[in-house]
């Protein structure tokens, strides 16, 4: 886990499973993730109690959606 006020993108591949450089850039351009709270030479840095928040909130969205696999024939 991250014991950290903010996160860059590194911190956020670590505490979503190790996803690419390229997937950090996708979900972070969503909508719904937060706000950055600064964009330092380094890049771009979150709040990590607002990141942690968003990921467990898709993932109750994840674990609460239908099955979307066709229901097999018999």
């Amino acid at each position: 886990m991250i014991d950290s006020e903010f996160v860059g993108a590194h911190e956020l591949r670590v505490l979503l499973d190790g996803i690419s450089r390229q997937r950090v850039y996708q979900l972070t351009a969503r909508p719904d993730f937060p706000e950055p709270v600064a964009d330092l030479a380094q890049g771009k840095v979150w709040r990590t109690s607002e990141v942690t928040a968003w990921i467990a909130q898709r993932r109750r969205s994840d674990e609460e959606a239908p099955d979307a696999r066709p229901a097999e024939q018999p």
